[in-house]
């Protein structure tokens, strides 16, 4: 059969599919495959020093100790997969630790109590090495309006301690400011912060900013909030000896505007347009948008339906753009009401009290992140160090739980791909593989997974470490 379709009768519909899939690509490219921090933990600049994440650690410690002492206790609290099936006795408890601990053991993947000892485990590892993946430091709600020569102060003395802390290795990860917002009532504010903060740390640092260094912009409702702050960076990046496009932003979504706009578009994509390159997040505040949707206090949380529309619509609209997507806090903190004073320990009833207070809270905290998890979620914020315990243990439970079954999916796609690759065709299904590779590197980084647990879907640490599924197929058919 002749074809009707020639090269010459063709060629423009093919140049015009080009430019149009080019223009796609480049507009959407694809989830990121760098290391996205599962939380940041917000906290006042007035208070900020060079050993905070540290501390914070200890503290986040010390608190999983005195209201979890063991893996069963803190399982039965939060009724981790296998819960109901654990000892109550010392005993026991004490049988199923020797267990685990012992490398003889056999069958621990397939014990019922494996993720509860391996989640509490794994949290306890997790606060002693890197308890804060990434730190906001908050110039305002976590701050609050204050004179003028206060807050300079606190911005120069904010970035002596980041840059003492980048000459001593005690920053997380990841960190930022968060300065106030651009209203009109506060942008001459926000922008003498950003002046005062990023000048001292540039010349204290010879123009060398932290890894993943980021600036918050709060309550970002039209584009040129974003368009203002890139200019601003410029600005400072010429004065000062930053690299050129070296300073990154996030935008802070918190209102109905900023999801949509006043035509009924998404609002999103314009916003993140008018940052020239530079944002790389967009958080959600949870608290500010409820009440501006006319949520009472009492209604106004984390799983409101409201909450779930708007994370749905950034979803929607900013899926496939690389741009890291963060879920807001849990605002009820897991701290006891009744604490020692003048050096008189605390009665029986009081320690109940508390533990009653804070196993509560914990519950509510771990759910709500569990929440985030399920709608896709993989960050949300923390606001004290007795929250870091409940962050790192829903996720980790999250990752664990779903292991067995990502990585017989993962390894069967690999197959598929890998004989695709073999024949000689295009495998244009890459996006579901890099967001199974995701799962995986998602769970590595934050220490929920360990990489031998990876190795289980065939792939070797080398492939992993990539962190590109694309990457992985070419050096197999290479």
């Amino acid at each position: 059969m002749t074809s009707s379709f020639t090269p010459e009768n063709i060629g423009d519909i093919n140049q015009h599919l080009k430019t149009a899939n080019a223009r796609f690509s480049q507009n959407y490219p694809g989830e990121s495959s760098k290391r996205q921090p599962v939380h940041t933990v917000y906290g006042g600049a007035h208070i900020f020093k060079e050993g905070t994440a540290m501390k914070m650690g200890v503290s986040a410690l010390n608190h999983i100790k005195a209201y979890a002492p063991n893996f069963v206790e803190f399982a039965k609290i939060l009724e981790l997969k296998g819960h109901d099936q654990l000892p109550n006795s010392q005993e026991g408890i004490s049988t199923l630790e020797n267990y685990f601990i012992n490398e003889l053991s056999e069958g621990k993947e397939e014990h019922f109590a494996f993720i509860a000892y391996t989640v509490y485990q794994r949290v306890l590892e997790k606060l002693s090495r890197e308890a804060v993946e990434d730190f906001r430091i908050d110039f305002e709600d976590g701050y609050g309006n204050r004179p003028e020569e206060e807050e300079d102060n606190h911005a120069i003395l904010a970035a002596e301690e980041v840059a003492k802390g980048m000459a001593s290795n005690s920053l997380p990860p990841f960190i930022g400011i968060r300065i106030k917002p651009l209203t009109e009532e506060q942008k001459n504010r926000a922008i003498r912060t950003l002046d005062i903060f990023v000048s001292t740390l540039s010349e204290k640092t010879n123009g060398t900013l932290p890894n993943n260094f980021v600036v918050t912009i709060p309550k970002v409702t039209i584009p040129e909030h974003v368009t203002a702050i890139v200019q601003l960076f410029e600005i400072l990046e010429e004065k000062t000896e930053l690299a050129s496009g070296a300073l990154k932003l996030e935008l802070m979504i918190e209102t109905p505007q900023s999801i949509l706009d006043n035509n009924g578009n998404s609002a999103l994509p314009t916003l993140v347009n008018a940052s020239n390159g530079r944002c790389v997040g967009a958080h959600f505040g949870v608290y500010d948008y409820t009440a501006s949707t006319n949520i009472t206090a009492e209604y106004q949380s984390l799983t409101h339906p409201n909450c779930d529309f708007a994370r749905h619509m950034m979803q929607v609209a900013l899926g496939g753009t690389g741009i890291r997507l963060s879920d807001g806090a849990t605002n009820i903190m897991p701290v006891g009401p009744h604490r020692p004073s003048d050096g008189n320990p605390l009665t029986d009833r009081q320690i109940e009290e508390n533990k009653s207070v804070v196993h509560h809270a914990w519950r509510l905290n771990f759910n709500n992140v569990n929440h985030s998890l399920k709608h896709g979620y993989y960050q949300g914020w923390d606001l004290h160090p007795s929250q870091l315990p409940l962050r790192y243990a829903a996720v980790y439970s999250f990752f664990l739980d779903g292991l067995a079954s990502t990585s017989l999916r993962l390894k069967s796609f690999m197959g598929k791909a890998g004989q695709a690759t073999l024949i000689g065709d295009v495998f244009d299904d890459a996006a579901t593989g890099q967001a199974l590779l995701n799962y995986f590197l998602q769970g590595i980084s934050c220490g929920a997974i360990l990489e031998k647990d990876a190795e289980k879907t065939g792939l070797t640490l080398d492939e992993i470490r990539t962190r590109s599924f694309k990457m992985i197929l070419e050096g197999r058919q290479s």
